[in-house]
């Protein structure tokens, strides 16, 4: 598309350098730009939470561009996990979920919209804004209700209604889930995270500063905490602290304790316990210091969560923890071992649980620390 505007001034407002309120980054006339990139076929996707669902879902990336190579990808999403996709090239325009980008997205057309949340403000959005073509999930106009978008999408919206579905029958992990509601082959797509160098320097100097310098071997990295929307998705403290005295007692690794701010606490707790086996890494960084820290681990232990999701979009070893939710539908790519609880009541889902004895309370530190081995035994080969 080619405007011309006053003064004689001709602009490409399809092309992907183009902004309209700052010259381009090459800062020439359009009429005569050598460096012309029309946009191509415009995608919308929305998806806003969690973080580690985010994460999770940039391998649909890899699909979308071998489909439409030519294409300009859009992707909103929550504050909390804008800085994890802040460096991946694949995305064109990232935006904000917040008043100021719902009102520009309302004023644009898409070729194709893909909306992967069932939560009210991803559902609500998708139906405001225009696009040839919808994917996922909306809302239905006259109940309000959550509805597939696309027949493709039918089998991601039943997982949901059906708890036979979801936790037995099912055998589908996220990412072919996903693929199959866009209508893309999945080719064992993986991840995508990219760590800065300031993040990397940042790991390296808190490394330095719990002793853990130049000296160090390989690190195993023990992320102790959960998210608290489904009850009992972290393991035990007593629990870590027997994997400590194992993994230190068995091989020449150190460990290093992760967490959030929630896991601050706890993570004091452990250390005071084990006497000297294992190191706090601190529970104040940010989302990518986080990130950069566990790139610097050769294994990460940690229930369904974040930091999982984190360690295994930068190809790292992992054991993955279980209870309230389905393991299936985690994709390792070959490069971990899943511990599940034995607990005949999972997966549950469940937000609040009053059993005295729980699902992860039944992951014993002798399995999980056998995982680890298997792991390093099967990553030698």
């Amino acid at each position: 598309m080619v405007w011309r505007m006053r003064r004689k001034m001709y602009v490409r407002l399809d092309c992907r350098n183009f902004r309209g309120d700052v010259p381009c980054s090459y800062n020439a006339t359009c009429l005569a730009c050598p460096k012309y990139q029309p946009q191509g076929t415009k995608i919308l996707i929305i998806k806003l939470a969690a973080v580690g669902d985010v994460l999770r879902t940039t391998p649909i990336l890899f699909g979308l561009k071998r489909r439409y190579p030519v294409s300009f990808i859009t992707w909103i999403t929550n504050p909390e996990a804008v800085d994890l996709l802040k460096r991946n090239d694949y995305i064109d325009r990232l935006l904000v979920y917040g008043l100021p980008d719902i009102e520009r997205l309302k004023t644009e057309r898409f070729d194709i919209i893909i909306s992967l949340d069932k939560e009210t403000a991803a559902l609500g959005l998708v139906n405001q804004i225009e696009g040839r073509k919808k994917i996922g999930f909306g809302l239905d106009p006259k109940t309000g209700n959550v509805i597939p978008l696309n027949k493709e999408s039918n089998y991601a919206w039943e997982l949901g209604l059906s708890d036979e579905l979801k936790f037995r029958k099912n055998k589908k992990t996220y990412q072919q889930i996903i693929f199959e509601m866009c209508g893309l082959e999945y080719k064992n797509d993986e991840y995508i995270l990219n760590i800065s160098d300031d993040d990397k320097e940042y790991a390296s100097s808190i490394l330095n500063k719990i002793g853990l310098g130049s000296k160090r071997g390989a690190i195993i990295g023990l992320n102790t905490g959960a998210g608290g929307r489904f009850a009992n998705k972290s393991w035990t403290e007593s629990g870590f602290v027997e994997l400590i005295r194992l993994i230190r007692n068995n091989t020449n690794m150190d460990v290093i304790l992760l967490g959030g701010q929630r896991e601050a606490l706890r993570n004091e707790r452990i250390i005071s316990q084990v006497r000297g086996l294992a190191y706090n890494a601190g529970c104040d960084h940010n989302i990518t210091q986080f990130a950069a820290l566990i790139d610097t681990c050769s294994l990460v232990v940690s229930a369904d969560t974040t930091a999982l999701h984190i360690a295994i979009a930068l190809k790292r070893l992992t054991v993955s923890l279980f209870g309230p939710t389905c393991e299936q539908e985690i994709e390792l790519y070959g490069r971990g071992v899943k511990v599940i609880s034995p607990a005949d009541c999972r997966p549950c889902y469940k937000m609040q649980c009053k059993k005295e004895v729980n699902c992860m309370d039944l992951i014993q530190p002798e399995d999980v620390f056998a995982a680890v081995q298997k792991v390093f035994a099967e990553c030698e080969r």
